[in-house]
């Protein structure tokens, strides 16, 4: 079930990737960098279409890569790649979803990084320079995915304009650039967004085997005392998922109407039952 709820997370980026190069950039001539900006040169200058660029040049990258990302994450690129290949010919078929550049450059980047963070949250990539970023993270791993792309694909969009001459469409080009560069940061952050959850209660340990008995979350227990009316009591804190929160507080209450619960936002949980995405 895991597997298969990966796969189409996966898949669904794919999808997303496909569907903002095909109606948003590709007809508004939006050179964005990575391949899919080299695949827009390629159509306009030579007529090859879209998606045999990227096929071309992931099979390239994916025998590069190979050597030293590893089989599983090259593979599972590899694949995603074809498959994007795939949606960019069928989504051509579309018509595109505005003429304005503009509105084409945001919306295109906003669903063009969001598509790349959930293939990257499922330890996959759409190909292209997302395995060239992957091999400049692996020897600069404290440099966050989006800036890394940023810098690759600010590149092709430099030597885009030796192709169309147009300032302005390189403008518009660094603009979704930009946006989806953003786009990828705030999923994967989102991603890594847990909560710690504080319970302060007089029925401490009835409390914590409960939440252990119905849960998949450790519960970390300290004895405490208040300072106001010097009364002892227990705290209980526990690392959970956002959207575990209601039946969090659901539990909570079930046992200790009165107990004082507190939500603090952690920022990336590393450890058993945490998972972190990059």
């Amino acid at each position: 079930m895991k597997k298969a709820t990966s796969a189409l997370t996966a898949l669904a980026g794919v999808v997303m990737v496909a569907f903002a190069v095909s109606v948003f950039y590709v007809p508004n001539k939006i050179v964005s960098g990575g391949v899919s900006g080299l695949s827009t040169i390629m159509f306009y200058t030579a007529g090859i279409p879209t998606s045999v660029t990227y096929a071309a040049v992931n099979i390239l990258l994916a025998l590069i890569g190979i050597w030293v990302l590893g089989k599983g994450f090259i593979l599972k690129s590899f694949v995603c790649s074809m498959i994007l290949s795939g949606f960019i010919e069928l989504f051509s078929w579309l018509p595109p979803i505005t003429d304005n550049i503009l509105l084409a450059a945001v919306f295109g980047g906003v669903v063009y990084g969001f598509g790349i963070g959930l293939a990257f949250s499922q330890n996959a990539s759409t190909g292209g320079t997302d395995i060239l970023g992957r091999l400049f993270q692996h020897f600069f791993p404290h440099m966050p995915i989006g800036k890394l792309l940023l810098i690759i694909d600010g590149t092709v969009i430099l030597t885009s304009l030796f192709v169309f001459r147009d300032m302005e469409l390189i403008l518009f080009g660094i603009v979704a650039l930009m946006v989806s560069s953003f786009a990828i940061d705030y999923l994967i952050r989102k991603l890594n967004i847990s909560k710690l959850a504080f319970v302060i209660t007089n029925k401490g340990n009835d409390v914590a085997r409960y939440l252990i008995s119905t849960s998949t979350r450790g519960v970390t227990v300290f004895d405490v005392t208040g300072a106001y009316s010097n009364e002892k009591k227990t705290m209980l804190m526990c690392a959970i998922k956002e959207r575990e929160m209601p039946a969090f507080q659901k539990k909570i209450e079930e046992l200790d109407a009165h107990a004082f619960t507190i939500f603090s936002e952690s920022q990336q949980i590393v450890g058993n039952g945490f998972h972190v995405y990059r």
